[in-house]
């Protein structure tokens, strides 16, 4: 029960926590571009009006891959929260990833394989990242387990200060924020058609929607980890990173996925690797 608990409440919570959250960013976008922007609401609105829409899928198995990347998105976020060993979420969270690009190949559409390829580029740059991070997590705390970690009062951020910024440059990619946002962009400006998600529509395209408002939360909650040791601090350092986040949407064009690829793995290897060396090296823990 006591695992069960935290899983449920991001199971349930999560979507309206995910979907203020991208209130804000609108909002906060907005006003970066000299706009009044839109409710904070319009994203529940948005996604209202993708349900009413009804059938509207190019075939028979976008929606249900749509469907099993939404859950196991959900799952991946309630193994998280609920003690799950952070390595197998990673894996969930791969493989909730993968169903929303054989939705996108499902099509015949080669804007839908193009963006479906970038996503795969996209999973490519920043899982090795991700691994590293949990490595590093266990070498620190002793544990992969969310609340074992935040209960042990390891301050990771003071120890493990590179893989943290590996990790944001990484988030980046996973927000799906410029200049990294290669496989499609909540901004008009920057693309003509819509990527991974242009043949879907539709109640298909409001899951994607909902997905990603459970993908952002859980990534923030990866930050929370590296200041668990104080509550006030670490949601501090959670809306931070988020606020970064946008700033960095706001001023960045979009980059070669080229660029995306070498330069993450470059930062991955120099700075999270370079982290997890030296705690082996001088012994940390």
């Amino acid at each position: 029960m006591e695992k069960l608990m935290p899983a449920l409440a991001y199971a349930l919570l999560a979507p309206l926590a995910g979907g203020l959250l991208a209130g804000a960013d609108r909002i906060v976008s907005a006003r970066m571009q000299r706009r009044v922007g839109p409710p904070l609401l319009q994203p529940f609105y948005d996604v209202a009006k993708l349900f009413s829409k009804g059938d509207v899928e190019v075939n028979s198995l976008q929606y249900p891959l749509a469907l099993c990347h939404l859950l196991f998105m959900a799952l991946a976020g309630a193994l998280f929260f609920g003690g799950g060993d952070i390595l197998l979420v990673i894996f969930v969270f791969t493989v909730a990833a993968l169903f929303l690009v054989a939705a996108a190949f499902s099509s015949a559409s080669p804007y839908s394989f193009v963006g479906a390829e970038r996503e795969l580029i996209i999973i490519l740059a920043a899982e090795p990242a991700l691994l590293i991070a949990a490595a590093a997590i266990y070498k620190v705390s002793g544990s992969l387990n969310f609340h074992a970690v935040a209960a042990s009062g390891a301050p990771l951020i003071k120890q493990l200060p590179g893989v943290f910024l590996c990790l944001f440059y990484v988030l980046t990619m996973k927000l799906r924020k410029s200049p990294f946002d290669l496989s499609y962009s909540h901004h008009a400006h920057q693309e003509i058609v819509k990527g991974i998600t242009t043949d879907l529509g539709g109640r298909t395209l409001a899951l994607i929607e909902i997905t990603h408002w459970y993908e952002n939360i859980l990534l923030l909650g990866l930050v929370y980890l590296f200041f668990a040791f104080s509550a006030p601090l670490a949601l501090a350092a959670v809306a931070l990173t988020y606020f970064l986040e946008v700033l960095a949407d706001n001023t960045n064009a979009r980059v070669r996925w080229q660029l995306a690829l070498s330069s993450t793995w470059t930062i991955t290897l120099l700075l999270a690797g370079g982290n997890l060396l030296a705690l082996y090296a001088l012994g940390g823990n």
